[in-house]
């Protein structure tokens, strides 16, 4: 531990790793003053990027990788510039990343190869094949989770088709965070939140179903027990404190799947609330301290992933702004060279509601051209196909919102509330406000916007709890809630809006 005035802010590291890029950053919490108690005005917390970074898939042959050596590089970057800018007293670091994906470890702790990109197609027809072996049912019933056919367990299953030397050969598996932990500490955890992921963890007990793993004839020996977020993951080992220079620095084992360091940051005040985690992804769902392993939402395809504080993340996967980043990728080959903020703007300027698509179909996932996927589409639904860049962002955005609409309106019936107030929105994705302001119109109730930095927030904050500054989450949400803006969106035009959904409804089948 690094000692402090108790006069000094209380300074930790956060790495937040996107699908699309990753940053480094710091974090101050004010201490408490002379005669104070955390029964009084909520401390502040001040965020400080110091190092950003992109992460780039890359492909090699028939497979998509993670260049995950690169982003072992850019984490020692972000130690070495949080020096650089003065903060030499940080008392714990934590990495938090996207889930599913993970590396695999001989017996001699040496990475076996790059992990696999959760959009290869590696794991294509595997979600079919094990429904073959284990129903549905069955499967939901254990494990509470959603049904993607990128999630770990279809990676596993794949490998094990495939006869992996990889697998053959593996001594223990890691979930991405926990392989970069590892890589600097030398320690290996598995950590709860981004464990339950993989539809091999069992919901009810927490630990991983030994009988789901001997019918798929998985190796259970590669799997480490789960910890909690908030667990102490050791400190930078010898090796990388003589190549950087710097103390051996804690290092924490956070919420490490980012939603749910994202869903910890949700600044409410109130014990039940929505949320939507919004970025490449969009995660709209609700806490609840059981898992909700009903029929309906199996039907509905909801999930049940482990959550920060002992909790359960109630939620719905949604393609999310994906899509408009595959349209821009696309458009930059082209030449267009059109930015973010001009798209949005493009789209402000279109006609509404031209056409609709299921933000969530297959053919979304990963296409070649996403812009010629969203018009074959509209061709094949029997809609207009639009053939502007302004038109085509509007129709991804206003689908984007109304599919929010049934993602919250169903999650309310999932757990038995009349009505959530508003959603919470947290994430990249409020910069564009456009969507904020779509989405308070397809909700017909207000969006509370902030903070844009969730993940990077909650990992900070569950470091703040692991070490004892922080007494609890309601705690942690009350600084975040004072340290942060949140914006206001009001709905408008709800008879157009209302409108809109019922057509959107018959589109998409719902």
């Amino acid at each position: 531990m690094v000692s402090r005035s108790s006069n000094d802010a209380a300074t930790v590291l956060a790495f937040d790793l996107g699908a699309s890029s990753g940053r480094a950053v710091i974090g101050k919490l004010e201490p408490l003053r002379d005669g104070e108690d955390r029964a009084g005005a909520p401390r502040r917390l001040t965020v400080e990027e110091i190092h950003r970074f992109p992460n780039d898939p890359v492909q090699v042959g028939k497979h998509l990788h993670w260049d995950i050596l690169r982003l072992l590089h850019e984490i020692k970057q972000g130690i070495v510039k949080a020096g650089h800018a003065g903060h030499h007293a940080v008392e714990s670091l934590a990495i938090d990343s996207w889930a599913v994906d993970f590396g695999l470890l001989d017996a001699s702790g040496q990475l076996l190869g790059n992990p696999y990109h959760y959009r290869d197609h590696h794991t294509e027809g595997m979600m079919e094949e094990v429904e073959t072996l284990i129903s549905r049912e069955e499967l939901f019933d254990s494990t509470g989770i959603q049904f993607l056919p990128f999630n770990t367990i279809y990676q596993l299953y794949a490998l094990k088709k495939n006869e992996s030397l990889q697998l053959q050969q593996a001594d223990k598996l890691l979930m991405i965070p926990d392989l970069l932990r590892y890589f600097l500490t030398g320690i290996m955890l598995s950590e709860g939140t981004n464990a339950s992921t993989t539809q091999l963890l069992n919901a009810r007990t927490g630990k991983w179903d030994s009988l789901l793993l001997e019918q798929l004839r998985l190796p259970a020996s590669i799997l480490l027990p789960p910890v909690a977020a908030g667990t102490s993951a050791g400190s930078l080992s010898a090796e990388v404190c003589a190549e950087l220079g710097v103390p051996a620095i804690p290092v924490i084992a956070v919420g490490e799947h980012d939603t749910a360091s994202a869903v910890a940051a949700v600044p409410a005040s109130e014990e039940h609330f929505a949320y939507l985690s919004c970025g490449t992804w969009s995660l709209l769902g609700t806490e609840v301290k059981e898992p909700v392993l009903t029929k309906q939402a199996l039907d509905w395809n909801f999930t049940n992933e482990g959550g920060v504080n002992g909790t359960f993340r109630l939620l719905r996967n949604i393609m999310g702004l994906w899509l408009v980043q595959e349209c821009k990728r696309a458009w930059d080959k082209a030449g267009l060279g059109l930015t973010f903020p001009q798209l949005v703007e493009l789209a402000d300027q279109a006609k509404p509601f031209a056409a609709f698509i299921d933000p969530d179909d297959a053919a979304f996932l990963n296409p070649v051209h996403m812009p010629e996927q969203i018009q074959a589409y509209c061709s094949r639904t029997g809609q207009y196909v639009p053939q502007t860049p302004g038109e085509i962002i509007r129709i991804v955005l206003e689908s984007l919102s109304l599919q929010y609409r049934v993602v919250l309106e169903r999650t309310e019936s999932l757990v038995g509330k009349e009505r959530f107030n508003g959603l919470h929105m947290v994430g990249g994705g409020i910069n564009n406000r456009l969507l904020c302001q779509f989405t308070a119109n397809a909700i017909g109730r207000p969006v509370w916007a902030g903070p844009v930095e969730g993940s990077a927030i909650g990992n900070l904050v569950v470091q703040y709890m692991a070490l004892g500054h922080i007494s609890g989450i309601q705690e942690a949400r009350d600084i975040i809630r004072h340290s942060f803006p949140v914006d206001t969106y009001q709905p408008e035009q709800n008879e157009d809006w209302e409108q809109a959904f019922l057509t959107f409804q018959k589109v998409i089948g719902s």
